[in-house]
């Protein structure tokens, strides 16, 4: 049995409930910290999922091919509202340009429309105040130095739809560590494992990580040192 009950994003009627023994929470430090505090004085038991910012790491002996595919559902789908979706794309230099070229070519290639239809890859986002967040968070990395490209699609003329996005040379700048775009995959080129290292774990979010390499013992090396709760 499944029960529903809506609220707003301050904790009130199901957190503070007596009945209520253990809450699972995933979505926003903000909110997260709330209801960590109404319940402080309780001893209900609690599980926060605060998001992710994950890093999406390629190294040069990857399969592009397998690699993009990989990306386009790591950070698109869902609309990109997926708490561990891939969003900072990591790849090593020797490959980073036929890498990007071959994201370009795949976006372009994306549907978007009703989610429920099979045909259909992006669907809308979850409400008004999301998507007028989506357009700033890309400004604010183009006003950093990131370079913004998205493919020329006709967007459905009804619902809260944004085209896929890709942001390029967004090295150690605040798109880097913020959550606040999800339809966008943010680049940077990365020339050594230890770099790569370095760049992945440069977030407070460290929910999930994915490394893309033929090789077995760079795969392993590097999940090794990444600080994150899930490796792809």
């Amino acid at each position: 049995m499944v029960n529903i009950v809506t609220e707003t994003a301050q904790p009130r009627g199901v957190v503070k409930h007596p009945d209520v023994d253990k809450i699972a929470f995933t979505g926003s430090t903000e909110v997260g910290r709330a209801i960590r505090a109404a319940t402080a004085t309780s001893h209900k038991r609690l599980s926060l999922e605060l998001g992710g910012k994950s890093p999406f790491i390629v190294f040069e002996d990857a399969d592009l091919d397998s690699t993009v595919e990989g990306l386009v559902d790591g950070i698109w789908f869902n609309q990109g509202q997926v708490c561990c979706a891939g969003s900072r794309l990591l790849m090593q230099e020797s490959i980073a340009e036929a890498l990007i070229a071959k994201i370009q070519d795949r976006m372009s290639t994306l549907r978007l429309g009703a989610p429920l239809d099979k045909a259909i890859d992006i669907g809308a986002i979850v409400a008004r105040v999301q998507l007028d967040r989506h357009p700033k968070a890309g400004g604010a990395g183009v006003a950093d130095g990131a370079t913004c490209w998205q493919p020329q699609m006709t967007l459905p003329a009804r619902g809260f739809y944004y085209p896929p996005t890709l942001l390029s040379n967004v090295h150690r700048r605040r798109l880097w560590r913020s959550r606040n775009l999800r339809t966008g995959a943010g680049g940077n080129d990365l020339r050594t494992p230890a770099e790569a290292v370095e760049l992945a774990n440069n977030t407070v979010y460290g929910l999930a990580a994915c490394v893309w390499s033929e090789s077995i013992n760079v795969a392993l090396h590097v999940a090794a040192q990444l600080k994150a709760g899930w490796f792809g």
